[in-house]
């Protein structure tokens, strides 16, 4: 089984963060997309930082219908600060069978070079590309790498930090979240 592993915070996830994982889920060779909710930082304590169990429930909710995509919060169990190789390592050994891909933007393309362990991972996985309009730019190690592929995917230039700051200032961002989500964001007053 093919998997792609998308990470993030998903602080709150919304509707472009489905859009490209359902793009790549159907779209690709991947079978299944997870999203590998990241924990937060014990050093980097951010008041707009939900916990850990109030992301992950969101990204349940955002998810549960999509047969494809899933939940996961593997990495809230792993040392910290824990890096994406160490992640890899561990679910290699949980799951034998599956072959893992990373799923990341172009934006974390231009930065990858700085990655704990970057050339380890790019031995072993895959790792799908998709557009992101952004400053800087991609390594030139990168162009043309036979384990990066470039995904034609939709530009979503929508943003978790523009959701979180338009809900501070009472605007309606119900369009820009999946319904579950929008729900429970409202439910427990969340962001404001």
């Amino acid at each position: 089984m093919k998997i792609g592993l998308y990470f993030g915070t998903f602080n709150p996830i919304h509707i472009g963060h489905l859009i490209i994982a359902n793009h790549l889920a159907e779209h690709s060779d991947l079978n299944q997309v997870w999203f590998m909710v990241t924990p937060q930082s014990p050093f980097k304590v951010k008041a707009s930082m939900l916990n850990n169990h109030d992301r992950l429930e969101m990204v349940y909710r955002a998810t549960k219908d999509y047969d494809k995509l899933r939940p996961n919060a593997i990495e809230f169990g792993l040392p910290q600060p824990n890096f994406t190789v160490d992640t890899l390592a561990y679910l290699e050994e949980k799951y034998p069978t599956h072959e893992f891909s990373l799923i990341m933007g172009e934006d974390n393309l231009k930065s990858f070079h700085k990655w704990k362990n970057y050339e380890l991972i790019l031995e072993n996985h895959t790792i799908y590309v998709y557009p992101r309009l952004s400053e800087g730019v991609v390594e030139t190690q990168f162009d043309n790498h036979p384990k990066i592929h470039r995904v034609e995917a939709p530009i979503m230039e929508l943003s978790s930090t523009f959701i979180r700051n338009a809900i501070k200032n009472g605007k309606n961002v119900k369009p820009m979240l999946p319904e579950h989500v929008w729900e429970y964001v409202d439910e427990m007053n969340f962001y404001k």
